[in-house]
């Protein structure tokens, strides 16, 4: 199963988000770039409690040395396929949470996570000497954020069958709980920190997450997120759609509807919606032609359901077009 996205959509681009996508790149290429200085690189700004506990460690590094690399470690990683995963899931959880609290207190929630997460996990590794690195933790934050925030959301998930994609929506209480549960189940099931993943970091930064965004929220938001979030705003809604259609009586046509904003009814677009079919969600190309108003009805002809006779009934979706 893959992980496409979550299926609530955030009303602003999430520019804070993206930047740490993008961050985390740029900086995974900077490691490429060490060569045979990769190990020094990676004990130099990962994260060692050993040179934090070990008096003759930390004389090695200067204070600001030993102070950057409680930040510095969330930015790096051991291989592609572990930056792919955590940018990832950065990018599904993400910009929802920078959408309630704003990109400048997102960007101080999404640090603060990472440092916990990096903290629980000095803690109790004390004395280990092996680097962690990586944004796990971090994201672990956010996804704790988003467990509170939006818990009846569901995650869009892809199973390939074949050559035929499918689609289920998992919820999103039970694909983050089931994902934390893991967490303590590997962490109980590791000795020290020989597995190479941090697993307390993530099981921290998760809870940490939770307590930052309850504080957060507690507090008044600046007027300078509110004008950055005037300017953020997005001009299309997500191409990647899902309808729920809804049927009545012998009817076979179905009925549903579909979001678009006022740019996308003004200049025209095409959404690829995700309908019912059976146990799945099969994917549809939707064309939105330009200067359609407020409640017009598209025709998707032989999306409804089936007569007695082999014939199948059309899908109605009604334009709703959102501020």
């Amino acid at each position: 199963m893959i992980p496409i996205r979550d299926t609530i959509s955030s009303k602003n681009y999430p520019i804070v988000n993206n930047c740490l996508i993008g961050i985390n790149g740029i900086i995974y290429l900077v490691q490429l770039a060490q060569g045979p200085f990769l190990e020094h690189f990676i004990y130099t700004y990962g994260l060692v409690p050993a040179r934090f506990s070990i008096p003759q460690l930390a004389a090695y590094f200067s204070t600001g040395q030993q102070l950057f690399s409680l930040i510095s470690f969330m930015f790096l990683h051991g291989s592609f396929w572990h930056l792919l995963g955590n940018m990832w899931s950065l990018y599904i959880f993400g910009d929802n949470v920078e959408d309630s609290l704003g990109p400048l207190r997102y960007l101080l929630f999404y640090l603060l996570c990472g440092l916990a997460s990096g903290l629980s996990y000095l803690f109790l590794n004390i004395n280990s000497n092996i680097p962690t690195i990586g944004a796990s933790g971090a994201i672990a934050g956010v996804m704790g954020a988003y467990f509170i925030l939006h818990p009846k959301s569901k995650i869009l998930t892809l199973i390939p069958i074949f050559i035929i994609p499918y689609f289920i929506e998992i919820p999103a209480f039970f694909f983050l709980g089931i994902w934390f549960l893991l967490q303590f189940i590997n962490a109980a099931g590791s000795h020290g920190d020989i597995s190479g993943i941090a697993w307390w970091a993530h099981i921290g930064g998760f809870i940490f997450g939770i307590i930052f965004l309850k504080i957060f929220l507690a507090l008044p938001g600046s007027g300078v997120s509110d004008r950055i979030r005037q300017l953020t705003v997005k001009k299309k809604t997500e191409h990647l759609q899902v309808i729920h259609p809804i049927g009545t009586g012998d009817d076979s046509n179905l009925y549903g509807t579909i979001h678009i904003t006022p740019y996308e009814a003004h200049e025209g677009s095409q959404k690829l919606v995700n309908i019912p079919w059976g146990f799945y969600k099969r994917p549809f190309r939707v064309v939105i032609p330009p200067g359609i108003k407020e409640g017009t009805i598209l025709r998707l002809r032989g999306l409804g359901r089936q007569t007695g006779g082999g014939r199948s009934g059309d899908l109605f979706l009604k334009v709703i077009i959102q501020s």
